[in-house]
């Protein structure tokens, strides 16, 4: 297949991931979704590309619903050829989030009743039914915009309780979910560090933990009550009475704060022989 140097570039790295005729279908479903306006459906590319997409259109929707690949591999390749663009002893900046994809049909995997936060307010609750994905992605600077942008990398399906009851499975939620991504990035890129940043709901005690755990290469950065109770570990058990799940408290996040030593920027003054170098 001929590509653009440019398109070539970008998904000539993702082709492991495929076998030879999933990849020369998935190329073209990528392109065309490019060009494609309006809803991005395996119908309405098909539409765009014409007589450029070889082979009967039933190949092209399996692309995404029977053929072999693995979208975890694929994830991971899309990850190492972002993060060839940073700097190595740059820290990867991460943001983790969730979203509702409304699906109704009657036949939807892992579909449930989610609230959406949205068109919620704090006296009426929207909600949508469909699928809850967790979503973990890397802040990219582009040269022709002042914000970064987030390029989503992996992704999980969150599952409600109801579900994982009734199928029998031990239930997740978005912030265990959100472990379970940062922990493939840290398997798949050791030489790296990384720096999550989180609402509220992610600044949990299961994703605090996993990432005081491995503080080296995993900084975590999230809301916080200014008013919380912040509690030391619990001591050890003396082996008398029922064990301490609490420990001794320590200063609230506002005390902190107001205790903490204030940096200010200080300019050095420049002399006049180095400004005559420069």
């Amino acid at each position: 297949m001929i590509l653009p140097t440019r398109a070539a570039a970008v998904l000539l790295p993702l082709s492991p991931a495929f076998t030879a005729p999933t990849f020369e279908r998935f190329v073209l479903l990528a392109l065309s979704a490019i060009l494609t306006t309006g809803r991005r459906t395996v119908a309405n590319l098909l539409r765009t590309l014409g007589r450029l997409a070889p082979g009967h259109r039933t190949s092209y929707q399996r692309v995404l619903s029977a053929a072999r690949w693995s979208g975890l591999a694929l994830a991971c390749r899309l990850c190492r050829l972002v993060l060839c663009w940073v700097p190595a002893g740059r820290p990867i900046l991460l943001v983790g989030d969730d979203t509702v994809g409304g699906h109704k049909g009657k036949r939807v995997y892992g579909k449930a009743r989610h609230r959406d936060p949205v068109r919620s307010t704090h006296t009426y609750t929207a909600w949508r039914y469909g699928h809850r994905w967790v979503v973990l992605a890397v802040l990219v600077h582009f040269p022709f915009a002042k914000r970064p942008r987030a390029l989503p990398v992996l992704v999980a399906l969150y599952r409600s309780a109801e579900d994982d009851r009734r199928r029998g499975r031990p239930h997740c939620t978005p912030a265990q979910l959100l472990c379970r991504l940062l922990a493939v990035l840290l398997h798949r890129f050791p030489e790296r560090r990384f720096v999550v940043v989180g609402d509220s709901g992610y600044g949990a005690h299961e994703v605090a933990r996993f990432c005081h755990a491995r503080r080296a290469r995993l900084t975590l950065v999230s809301k916080l009550h200014p008013e919380a109770n912040l509690l030391e570990p619990p001591p050890p058990c003396a082996g008398k009475g029922r064990p301490r799940v609490k420990g001794a408290a320590l200063p609230k996040p506002s005390a902190a704060a107001a205790r903490a030593r204030r940096r200010r920027a200080v300019v050095r003054p420049t002399s006049p022989a180095c400004a005559t170098r420069c």
